[in-house]
């Protein structure tokens, strides 16, 4: 049995669309189409319901593609194990990360891990969205997160302090010395939820495990400017629209150059949890190709 045949097969069902399949596998949908008519054909049972508006799983189809599914995994480790007995790690490598911490943190890395790993060919896939691996065939995943979720392996390469910061024309003219200032002035805001409300306050030196009732401040905030995307968030506070609240990683350059300051800089800050961090994660499969090890590797050493 043609084993293609079999992966087309496995991604129409996970997709549940021909058309997205085709997308995946990079194939002309009518291709995707043609090769499950032949798989049928050769099975003697129909695996999928199609009609011009829908498409659906036979009863049959989901028994054979869910017993077959391991059988292929069990094939495509083999293969990774016998490439893994060559010296040098390669093969395509699909790394998922957000788009503020992709463009900050790993593409400047780029050209030392195509250096140091050249047979190995990186496909980066910048997305706010926390994306599938398996269903999107990614090997690596780096989340920003308080804790991992999930049924995955996970290595935090980082901590994350976020410091609020504004340009120091705005601070000038806009003094703030303690916490209970800041409700006075228009934030910049990140629209996800657990930001655009209450920023907690502490001061440097409060242990992490500290009781609620400690000195931990929560401050509800305001501001005309709620912007998506953190690297935009930036350059607003560059532009002296506001303060914003920005991860470390992301501030770091803007507070080196000046375009940036500290606001409050005797105070922790943080938007939901102080204890949060960048997670590498990836397949809890027993054995990983040689090309996923050695990215983890690198990925750990250079983001720690």
């Amino acid at each position: 049995m043609d084993t293609d045949l079999l992966k087309t097969a496995l991604q129409v069902a996970q997709c549940g669309s021909l058309a997205e399949a085709a997308r995946r596998l990079e194939m002309d949908p009518s291709n995707v189409s043609r090769s499950l008519a032949t798989l049928e054909t050769r099975l003697g049972i129909r695996l999928f319901q199609r009609t011009t508006r829908r498409l659906s799983i036979t009863e049959e189809g989901a028994a054979y593609l869910g017993r077959i599914a391991p059988v292929l995994e069990e094939l495509d480790q083999a293969l990774d194990d016998a490439r893994d007995l060559r010296q040098q790690p390669q093969g395509r490598l699909r790394l998922t990360a957000s788009v503020a911490f992709g463009t900050e943190c790993i593409v400047p890395l780029l050209p030392k891990f195509e250096n140091d790993l050249p047979s190995i060919e990186m496909d980066l896939v910048l997305s706010d969205t926390n994306l599938d691996l398996v269903a999107e065939g990614l090997d690596l995943a780096i989340r920003l997160t308080p804790a991992p979720t999930g049924d995955w392996i996970s290595r935090k390469l980082r901590q994350t302090r976020y410091l609020l910061c504004a340009s120091p024309q705005w601070l000038a003219q806009n003094p703030c010395a303690t916490p209970q200032d800041i409700p006075q002035h228009d934030m910049l805001r990140l629209s996800l939820l657990d930001h655009r409300e209450t920023w907690q306050f502490r001061p440097h030196g409060v242990v992490q495990d500290a009781p609620k009732d400690g000195p931990v401040e929560q401050i509800t905030i305001k501001g005309r400017t709620t912007i998506s995307n953190p690297l935009a968030l930036r350059q607003a506070a560059i532009l002296g629209l506001g303060p914003a609240l920005l991860a470390d990683w992301l501030a770091e350059r803007a507070l080196a150059t000046g375009e940036l300051v500290q606001v409050l800089p005797d105070y922790q800050v943080a938007a939901s949890s102080f204890d949060t961090g960048a997670y590498l994660l990836y397949s809890s499969r027993q054995y990983l190709p040689s090309k996923t090890r050695a990215a983890i590797d690198f990925f750990s050493q250079h983001l720690a």
